[in-house]
C-alpha cells in the first residue's frame, strides 16, 4: 500500500484577505472546512502575536468545529502557551517571530533558546499536545530538537523554493541535498519529519519523494491558487502531485530490483 505524507493546509492567508477590510468575511474556518471536503489531513494555523490574521475566536472555532487535526503554530512566548493550554491542539509548531516580518523568515534557533525551550516543549506535552520544532535543515538543530524532547521536526522549505524561483541549478541541489539529509537524520533519532514553507506545484515534488517526510504543510501558494481554480481545485491538484511522486520513487525501486 502507498503511503503518503499528510497535507495540511494553512489558512492563515484567509484571515489576512479577511482582515484588510473588516468584518467577517471570508472566513477562515469556512475554508478550513471546505479543505477537509477537498483531501486535507489537517489544517495549520499560525496565531501571531500581533493577531495579524488568524485571531483567537478563530483557533476556538477552528478547534470546537473542524474534525482534522489542528496543528497551532506560534511562538514559545507566556501568552502562546496559555493559549495551547485552554484550547489543547493536536500539535503545537514553534516558530520563531519577529512583529516586522512578512512571514516566517527562517528556522527556530533551537540551541540559542535550549532552556527555555525545553520547560516549555515539557508543558505543551504533559497537556497531551504533540510538539513541532519548525527548524533549519542542518544536524545541529535535528540534534538539539531530540535533546529537547520534540515529537516532530518540520524542516523549513523557504530557501529550497527561493533557489527554485530564481532558477539557481546548484543553489536547489545543495538546498534539497540539505533537506534530505536532515530528513533522514532526524528520522534515525525518532522524530517524526514534516516540512513546509513556500512549497508550489513545482517544487513539493522532490521534498514529497523523500520517505522520511510524514506530513507537509502549505498555505500561501494554496490559498493563492484558490482565487483561480477553486480551493478544491487547488488541494486536489497538489495531492495527485504529491502522490505521483511517492508513486515513482516505487516505479524506481521495483525498477532497480
Amino acid at each position: 500500500m502507498l503511503t503518503l505524507p499528510r497535507l495540511g493546509v494553512n489558512i492563515d492567508h484567509v484571515a489576512t484577505i479577511r482582515n484588510a477590510r473588516g468584518g467577517r468575511h471570508p472566513d477562515p474556518v469556512r475554508a478550513a472546512h471546505q479543505a477537509v471536503e477537498a483531501g486535507a489531513d489537517g489544517i495549520t494555523a499560525h496565531l501571531r502575536e500581533d493577531r495579524r490574521h488568524i485571531s483567537d475566536l478563530d483557533i476556538a472555532r477552528l478547534k470546537s468545529e473542524v474534525t482534522r487535526p489542528l496543528n497551532l503554530e506560534m511562538a514559545p512566548t507566556d501568552e502562546m502557551l496559555e493559549i495551547a493550554l485552554r484550547h489543547v491542539p493536536n500539535a503545537c509548531c514553534l516558530v520563531p517571530e519577529r512583529r516586522e516580518e512578512r512571514t516566517t523568515e527562517g528556522g527556530l534557533d533551537v540551541a540559542g533558546a535550549r532552556s527555555d525551550l525545553k520547560d516549555f516543549i515539557a508543558r505543551l506535552k504533559d497537556a497531551g499536545i504533540r510538539v513541532s520544532l519548525f527548524i533549519e535543515p542542518d544536524m545541529r538543530a535535528v540534534e538539539t530538537s531530540m535533546t529537547l524532547g520534540a515529537d516532530i521536526v518540520e524542516l523549513h522549505t523557504g530557501a529550497y523554493c527561493e533557489a527554485a524561483l530564481k532558477d539557481d541549478a546548484a543553489g536547489f541541489a545543495d538546498e534539497f541535498k540539505r533537506i534530505a539529509t536532515a530528513a533522514s537524520q532526524a528520522d534515525a533519532v525518532g522524530l517524526e519529519v514534516h516540512a513546509g514553507h513556500g512549497l508550489t506545484y513545482n517544487t513539493v515534488g522532490r521534498v514529497a519523494a523523500l520517505p522520511e517526510i510524514t506530513e507537509l504543510n502549505i498555505g500561501h501558494f494554496l490559498i493563492g491558487e484558490a482565487l483561480f481554480v477553486g480551493l478544491n481545485g487547488a488541494i486536489t491538484r497538489m495531492r495527485n502531485l504529491i502522490e505521483e511522486a511517492r508513486l515513482e520513487v516505487r516505479r524506481r525501486a521495483r525498477q532497480a530490483s
